[in-house]
């Protein structure tokens, strides 16, 4: 009985987080796809020069893209982007509750199933599942994980670098998301103390995440874009204060996002004000209790980075910062990547879970009935976004697509004539009958199996644009707009033009154009032209050859890791999640 207690003990923080990732995504999985804002799963993606960061367009989608791309040719692409969606949001809870048994040993389950609830239930993960971040929520999921792996490779265990391996791959799934990752493993193994040399420990890491970073680093450096970015893009994806809360206090909560509208509905009212002080009120009550480890440098270094992932992020909305950030992004290449400071106060995720836990440790050794504290303190967290609850309000619905979509694949697929999609209407963004209210990305990059030309332009707000780094893509689209010949198409290697009947946006004097073309497929949705003339299409099997290679090796380090870890695990025991962790961290640990 009692070794049956012990085994559904371990299990309940992996149980629990499940159970809250289901009251999270419920009805996004059911069937459909997701499609809100920048997030859109399609049926089948293909192995594009877009899919491979190849464009001059920014590669903030890889390797992401090249993983749903070849995956999808198995599994529906819909599942696959649902599957890890769904064990981003359960790893990052389980992930907090194994972080708390290693830095607080003996924490026991209540301070454990709270650092769960305080890392899945908070403003950070719903504005960023309405902003359709899906995938930046691998990074945030990793966050915990690498601390425990750090904390391993301190201990000299030998399935440490396995699980740090591991970790920077699966958060390596975007470059937010490897940025985040490597912050935290530095933080931690920078500290003083442990196994090894601070120094080589560093060095190891770096080159770790040099390598899981290859597919972006590599597309970063051939793009034709410089690695600059549009400086009015810093102000407009700036972090904003919320009703109730200047900017410090709603990045301080875990909220702040730049767009107003991708935000629960309770963020929107002075429930903001609310909510932040009942999370902040749980944090909080474990900060003495932390203050009472500073000698563990792995609890400081997290301390350290919490405090600086609320700070210059609400720094960096104000004048003086965002003059700083306009400098960077126009003289300092791959600054772009920043701009959205919001996004780094997941930094102070895994300090504000470890806190909670914490308190709820301290407090529930006087309370008079044991578990009470615990249970207090997960209901003031949920209370604090009441509206989190079952696809942050309804938001998250899956969508079908039409059949038109289809005919138009089979009729690209038919087609061995080179060149790319140019699309109309104008710009990025759509709001299709079937989309719902929130404007969407167009899904036509992910759903056809030819290169579609884009801009990159972002509109924020009601008129406010942020410029793009798709040159030959901007032309084209203003060579539309005008009226142009097929020829002047030809010319920038356009073979189809793909008209988007449903959604609103500019045509301009396409219609022109549209004349003078072959029309091979239309209807009330959809309609496919085809731009006479021959398309010499230049030599890019190098340039794929080297990208591909470089997924590839992101890839074989993320299963690398994977079957490392385990195989470590089965021969040691040792590693974050085999349960047995020492029983104190000792001051250099």
């Amino acid at each position: 009985m009692t070794a049956r207690r012990t085994t559904l003990t371990r299990a309940a923080p992996s149980l629990y987080s499940l159970a809250l990732t289901g009251l999270i995504l419920g009805p996004l999985l059911g069937p459909g796809y997701l499609l809100l804002r920048d997030a859109v799963s399609t049926p089948r993606s293909y192995l594009t020069d877009s899919a491979l960061g190849l464009t001059d367009a920014a590669a903030r989608a890889v390797p992401q893209d090249w993983l749903i791309a070849v995956l999808s040719s198995v599994v529906d692409g819909g599942v696959v982007v649902k599957a890890i969606l769904c064990a981003a949001l359960w790893l990052a809870g389980w992930g907090a509750a194994r972080m708390v048994a290693v830095l607080l040993p003996g924490s026991g389950l209540g301070p454990q199933l709270v650092a769960s609830t305080v890392t899945l239930w908070n403003p950070y993960v719903a504005e960023r599942l309405l902003q359709g971040h899906w995938s930046l929520l691998t990074g945030y999921a990793a966050l915990p994980w690498v601390v425990c792996a750090a904390v391993a490779i301190r201990h000299g265990r030998p399935g440490g670098w396995w699980s740090l391996t591991l970790c920077l791959g699966a958060a390596g799934l975007t470059p937010t998301g490897a940025l985040l990752a490597v912050v935290v493993a530095l933080a931690a193994l920078a500290a003083p103390g442990g196994s090894g040399r601070a120094p080589l420990r560093l060095l190891r890491t770096g080159g770790l995440f040099v390598a899981v970073s290859a597919p972006w680093l590599i597309a970063t450096a051939g793009s034709g874009s410089g690695g600059t970015s549009d400086p009015a893009g810093v102000a407009a994806f700036a972090s904003r204060a919320e009703p109730g809360l200047g900017t410090l206090g709603s990045v301080a909560g875990l909220g702040g996002i730049w767009n107003s509208t991708a935000v629960p509905g309770s963020r929107t009212s002075l429930w903001a004000l609310v909510g932040t002080l009942l999370l902040l009120a749980v944090v909080g009550c474990g900060l003495p209790a932390l203050w009472r480890r500073r000698r563990y440098p792995v609890i400081v270094a997290l301390a350290v980075l919490a405090a600086a992932a609320v700070l210059l992020p609400a720094l960096g909305a104000t004048g003086w910062g965002l003059a700083v950030g306009e400098w960077a992004v126009v003289h300092v290449p791959g600054t772009g990547l920043l701009r959205d400071t919001q996004k780094w106060v997941a930094l102070a995720a895994p300090l504000y879970a470890l806190a909670a836990a914490a308190g709820v440790r301290t407090l529930n050794t006087r309370a008079p009935l044991p578990g009470a504290v615990p249970v207090a303190a997960i209901a003031a967290v949920v209370l604090a976004l009441p509206d989190l609850v079952w696809g942050v309000g309804g938001a998250l619905q899956p969508v079908q697509y039409p059949a038109s979509w289809q005919r138009v694949v089979e009729t690209l697929e038919a087609s061995p004539a080179p060149g790319d999609v140019a699309v109309l209407p104008a710009g990025m963004f759509r709001k299709f009958p079937y989309s719902g209210d929130a404007p969407v990305l167009d899904p036509a990059p992910r759903m056809l199996p030819a290169d579609v030309l884009q801009t990159g332009q972002l509109v924020v707000g009601q008129a406010s644009a942020v410029g793009g780094e798709g040159a030959r893509a901007s032309r084209v689209e203003q060579l539309l707009l005008t009226g142009a010949s097929p020829k002047e198409l030809v010319e920038e290697q356009v073979r189809w033009v793909l008209v988007e009947r449903t959604t609103p946006g500019p045509l301009g004097d396409s219609q022109h154009t549209l004349d003078d073309l072959e029309k091979t497929w239309e209807d009330d949705e959809l309609a496919l032209y085809r731009v006479p003339g021959e398309i010499t299409v230049g030599a890019t099997g190098s340039a794929r050859a080297v990208s591909t290679g470089a997924h590839l090796l992101w890839a074989a380090l993320l299963v690398g890791g994977g079957l490392g870890f385990l195989e470590s695990r089965r021969r040691n025991r040792a590693g974050f999640g085999a349960g047995d962790e020492p029983r104190h961290v000792p001051p250099g640990g």
